[in-house]
């Protein structure tokens, strides 16, 4: 299984961006995507995701700002990212929780980080 990320790049404070993720291989279930945060010196955080069923859940940090939506056909993620402030600046991390075959365990994997860098 793999995750191709795009989007990100720089941008000033209160403006917007918009971060896709489509995964791709041996995807039997693909339960859960979504994207993690790491900013220098902390450690990785959700930021949302969305369940199958297009149930979301979305940090308190950034919600009524990010936007997270999914196309199941497509196996693809993607955030929007509105009212960017300073404290987003980090590397955002695309996940999936995957089973690649019937009754098999679901895994974790990663897409590669992506820079989001919010100027004040």
């Amino acid at each position: 299984v793999q995750l191709q990320a795009s989007g990100g790049g720089l941008v000033q404070a209160g403006g917007s961006l918009r971060l896709s993720c489509a995964a791709s291989g041996s995807i039997f279930r693909n339960n859960v995507m979504g994207y993690y945060r790491q900013a220098p010196g902390k450690q990785r955080e959700l930021v949302a995701k969305v369940f199958i069923d297009g149930r979301t859940n979305v940090a308190e940090s950034v919600k009524g700002r990010f936007t997270i939506s999914r196309h199941n056909a497509e196996n693809t993620i993607s955030l929007q990212m509105d009212s960017l402030k300073p404290e987003d600046t980090a590397v955002y991390y695309c996940n999936a929780k995957v089973s690649t075959a019937w009754h098999t365990p679901v895994t974790d994997y990663w897409g590669q980080g992506t820079l989001v860098t919010v100027s004040s």
